[in-house]
């Protein structure tokens, strides 16, 4: 393995710069990678109107009316339940994607590390675009939803500030797994592993309020914890965070984003010995 013993620069400046300067290269790159993700299908880029829909409505009818029926209860609000599962799913599919698809941000386009001068850096950042459109819309759908079963919710503004740490920290997250998949490849299947277990271990399924009082701290050690928590309380109602929480959250994610992409700029040099 040759990581390369040059210093180049690890400020976090340069990638804002990359992103201002390439931003509409990075927008074709992730309209690219949308449309491969559904090539040869009939309705192509459509699935990712289709396949939200068709989940929440299963969401909806499993608990909004089988399990109704099933209790004989008419003022259980189990469809409330279902949004909320959705909301969840939503929230980590988002992390998932990133977590599954940015081991092969480099190492699936061996063209661009050898054969052309070209900014490595939107590659990784080409799989949390694709994730946040796609989900974004997700998104869209559980908020039209919400409206027409309940009311519009109030504070829907605000959810792309909650989500906002997120993203930076799936941004980190993909620097770091798309350099170090370039020599390890186990990492792809790792990762894999790590987004089914952090469904079970994220309150996906159920509130953080339903633990016991002991586990409910350690909870938010996982990073999918808040963001979960506060997107349902804006959405369907309840306490939010405190914005102490929402501010050392937002700081973790800044120092996850640096040393994903400190670690992506001391190892880039090397890519193409390996690849």
């Amino acid at each position: 393995m040759y990581i390369s013993t040059a210093r180049p620069s690890l400020s976090i400046l340069i990638l804002f710069r990359v992103l201002i300067a390439q931003r509409h290269l990075l927008l074709r790159l992730i309209v690219r990678e949308l449309r491969s993700k559904y090539q040869g299908s009939s309705f192509g880029v459509l699935w990712s109107f289709f396949m939200p829909m068709l989940m929440l409505g299963v969401y909806l009818f499993v608990f909004g009316y089988v399990f109704n029926a099933r209790r004989g209860d008419q003022q259980a609000n189990l469809s409330e339940f279902g949004l909320a599962l959705f909301s969840g799913i939503l929230v980590h599919g988002l992390l998932a994607e990133c977590l599954n698809r940015s081991p092969a941000a480099i190492v699936a386009q061996p063209n661009y590390v050898k054969k052309v001068v070209f900014p490595l850096e939107l590659l990784p950042l080409t799989v949390v675009g694709g994730a946040l459109v796609q989900y974004g819309i997700g998104f869209t759908i559980l908020l039209i939803a919400i409206t027409v079963l309940q009311s519009a919710p109030l504070l829907a503004w605000a959810i792309p500030l909650a989500l906002l740490p997120l993203i930076v920290l799936c941004a980190g997250v993909a620097f770091g797994l798309a350099a170090l998949a370039v020599y390890v490849r186990d990492v792809a299947q790792l990762s894999g592993l790590l987004s089914t277990v952090l469904m079970f271990l994220s309150p996906v399924f159920y509130p953080v309020s339903a633990l016991p009082e002991f586990l409910r701290p350690w909870m938010f050690l996982n990073p999918l914890t808040l963001p979960i928590e506060t997107i349902r309380s804006l959405l369907l109602g309840g306490p939010l965070p405190p914005l102490f929480a929402w501010g050392s959250y937002s700081l973790i994610a800044v120092v996850v984003l640096w040393l994903g992409w400190a670690f992506f700029q001391a190892t880039r040099r090397g890519f193409a010995d390996v690849l």
